[in-house]
């Protein structure tokens, strides 16, 4: 074991109260993803792709990824030590996840469109002994980001390769310094998971925020575990198997992808790439619903010219989350008969607010959703005093799925009180039901298709752009993605005309992945300031929002 991370201490009363109510429970979350696939060993896993199709048991999966636990702990990974995954919605994604759980390793999921700065900043701070990564994914080679980054990564000593361009599972070519995916299916199975604290972290799932480079969002076996549960009892009586597009190394995806299905007893459908048709043609052949997670999966179904009533029917409960999710999407949505529920949370607090399918109309479309069970929420005013119902505060949370603190200590004092309660940096709007609608934020992020974006990040690389006297980056309405990017620039005097194609080169030589990269630039000859001196950026933000108002025009 190479990490040197702590969890932050849990007030003895909550922790109390938490295992009390059976909400905290003593099962290591490879327990529970054994038994997950055990109960439900005849469904399938089926990855739906162009390129690297497969389909099988769980049986089958619940096999190959003991085989591949057995594997790594031959190689002398055992619990507690760090094992990383970049890889897309794969098999050996899924192999990846289960098998580390069984071991007791910590997982550390590393979203497959990140490049070598976001990568190597993760591997750096996670001090991860294992990686399983992807030869190559689209334009991205991370072979070859890897290569430029070993020197910097001392405590990395297993590197296995999944080859892309071959079926699932077949070994391909791979550099000296690393081991083909297959090669560590061949040792003996691990007979099951292996006893850990349940108590101790699980996972750390890497998120943007108002710090430069990603922050790492440690959970407990505890809180995953609750936090399955809990999105468990939201969903609809007798909902159908979706297909999860979202990546498995983000949160929604997951849960949505790798978790949930096990806790309901359902197959598991994972696709690599989002392409509508393909999606609307494979809800068709299997049965499938989909659309649910960022406002951008459902928009795009239904924008696509092969949508029918047919898909309509598959799509009857949807769930959306994880983005903006404008009123005219969910009135839309509505009229075409879907029910739709709203949710509010983050990496940090997943499930904070919720709804069921049977709650009233208004409220389902209108709000975030109410406070879920065993969460409590707070809005708070900048003093920290409680605000009346209806009143704008900064959003205070904690519950038995918050999480348990970042890898950066520092951040984790930031973040909490001494009684628990995590600032999320949202504002928001309590009503006297425990209803909660989202306003604004405080944290300087950008949540784009549900993927969320440090504008600290990636104003820190264009401010090195000649030609470049200020920026700001700020969240822009998006009527397909919920939010995308926009860069208002001050350039400096005489500087020559600075024009988008110019920042996105720029962002890409730095190595930012794509889906960060702003979608619209403003010149300015001034940015709205405090009278310190500091940018309003919520002055930026308001008249985005007015002028995409104006644009929409009245209904």
């Amino acid at each position: 074991m190479v990490r040197d991370w702590e969890l932050r201490e849990v007030p003895a009363g909550l922790a109390r109260r938490y295992r009390a109510q059976g909400w905290w429970r003593d099962e290591t979350l490879g327990q529970a993803l054994a038994r997950g696939l055990a109960r439900g060993s005849h469904n399938e896993l089926r990855i739906h792709s162009r390129t690297r199709p497969w389909a099988g048991s769980l049986a089958q999966v619940a096999e190959l990824a003991r085989g591949l636990a057995g594997g790594l702990r031959a190689r002398g990974v055992g619990p507690d030590d760090v094992v990383a995954f970049q890889v897309p919605n794969w098999l050996e994604a899924a192999l990846t996840f289960y098998a580390a759980s069984f071991l007791g390793a910590v997982l550390v999921p590393i979203v497959h469109f990140y490049g070598s700065r976001e990568v190597g900043h993760i591997l750096r701070q996670s001090r991860a002994r294992a990686l399983v990564t992807a030869d190559r994914f689209g334009h991205l080679d991370h072979l070859a980001a890897l290569g430029a980054l070993r020197a910097e990564l001392p405590d990395l000593e297993l590197v296995a390769v999944v080859s892309g361009g071959r079926p699932a599972l077949e070994p391909g070519p791979v550099p000296a310094d690393t081991v083909p995916f297959a090669e560590l299916l061949s040792g003996p199975a691990l007979p099951g998971p292996l006893e850990v604290d349940p108590g101790g972290p699980a996972c750390v799932a890497y998120t943007s925020g108002t710090t430069a480079d990603a922050k790492g969002v440690v959970h407990t076996h505890r809180s995953l575990g609750f936090e399955v549960r809990q999105l468990g009892a939201l969903q609809a009586a007798g909902a159908r198997a979706a297909l999860t597009a979202a990546p498995v190394a983000h949160g929604i995806g997951m849960l949505s992808g790798l978790l949930l299905p096990l806790d309901r007893g359902q197959p598991i459908h994972l696709t690599d790439v989002w392409d509508p048709g393909r999606v609307l043609s494979d809800m068709a052949e299997h049965g499938l619903s989909a659309g649910s997670g960022a406002t951008y999966f459902l928009t795009s179904l239904l924008d696509h010219p092969e949508l029918t009533a047919s898909h309509l029917e598959l799509m009857a409960h949807i769930g959306l989350g994880g983005s903006s999710i404008p009123r005219a999407v969910a009135d839309r949505a509505t009229s075409l008969g879907i029910s739709l529920v709203r949710m509010y949370g983050s990496t940090e607090h997943p499930s904070t607010t919720g709804a069921v399918h049977q709650d009233p109309l208004e409220k389902r479309l209108g709000t975030d959703g109410h406070v879920l069970d065993g969460v409590e929420v707070r809005v708070v005013d900048d003093g920290g005093r409680d605000l009346e119902p209806g009143a704008p505060g900064e959003i205070l949370s904690r519950g038995p799925d918050c999480f348990a603190g970042y890898v950066d200590p520092a951040l984790t004092e930031m973040a909490f009180d001494t009684d628990g309660w995590y600032a999320t940096g949202d504002v928001g709007v309590l009503d006297g039901d425990g209803w909660l609608t989202i306003t604004d934020r405080k944290k300087d992020i950008i949540i784009r298709g549900g993927e969320n974006v440090s504008a600290v990040e990636v104003e820190e690389l264009l401010a090195r752009l000649p030609g470049v006297a200020e920026v700001a980056v700020v969240s822009a309405p998006d009527a397909r993605l919920g939010e995308h990017g926009c860069a208002f620039v001050r350039p400096q005097p005489g500087a020559p005309p600075l024009g988008l194609a110019a920042v996105r080169a720029h962002l890409e030589a730095a190595g930012l992945a794509r889906p960060k990269w702003p979608e619209e630039l403003r010149l300015v000859d001034e940015l709205p300031r405090t009278p310190s001196g500091k940018v309003q950026k919520f002055a930026l933000r308001a008249r985005l929002r007015a002028e995409a108002a104006a644009q929409a025009g009245p209904g």
